[in-house]
């Protein structure tokens, strides 16, 4: 969180640490920042555009940022969305810019301008959450609950049985709980 503030230190350049700063918030966000965007327009270059946007966006009103009042990454997100809304807007104010992108791509994965806004940004955020579990977890909850599968029939699959899968949903979702408050992502 350096890059949003401008403290000074004698060993080092205030710009060298806001570069560093600058740096490290996108190792920790970029990647998440781009799927959002990626699931939001439908188009690579647009979703890097997007990310790139995001970050010259906070770095210009980074004396705005207030760490009390969210984190950098719901920060972040913030203005993920704002670029994401300003890119569908474009889009449609000028049609010529869709004949650069696969038109069905488009339309199956961009939601209208505010449409559907929270439930891509739910997909999302529960995605990465679920990526941060391990993988007999991981596996449980998306077979189980995710595709609505049967507890029996998803045991039988996994060679498991059925108790060992119920107890991996179980804590699987305590441990999903815990993954999303420290992603800070409120139900």
């Amino acid at each position: 969180m350096a890059f949003l503030a401008s403290r000074r230190t004698p060993a080092s350049d205030p710009l060298l640490s806001r570069e560093e700063g600058v740096r490290a918030a996108y190792a920790a966000h970029g990647d998440e920042l781009y799927r959002l965007a990626m699931r939001g327009l439908g188009d690579a270059g647009a979703a890097q555009d997007v990310v790139q946007e995001t970050f010259l966006r906070a770095w210009r009103a980074r004396e705005r940022y207030d760490a009390t009042r969210a984190s950098l990454r719901t920060w972040l997100f913030e203005i993920a969305r704002n670029v994401v809304i300003d890119a569908q807007r474009a889009r449609t104010a000028r049609p010529w810019l869709r004949g650069l992108a696969d038109h069905e791509t488009l339309e199956q994965a961009a939601p209208g301008v505010g449409d559907g806004w929270d439930a891509l940004m739910r997909r999302v955020l529960v995605e990465e959450a679920l990526r941060r579990l391990g993988e007999d977890h991981r596996r449980a909850i998306e077979e189980t609950y995710l595709a609505d599968r049967p507890y029996p029939e998803v045991a039988a699959e996994l060679g498991i049985p059925e108790s060992t899968l119920r107890s991996r949903v179980f804590y699987g979702l305590k441990a999903l709980r815990v993954v999303m408050e420290e992603m800070e992502v409120t139900p």
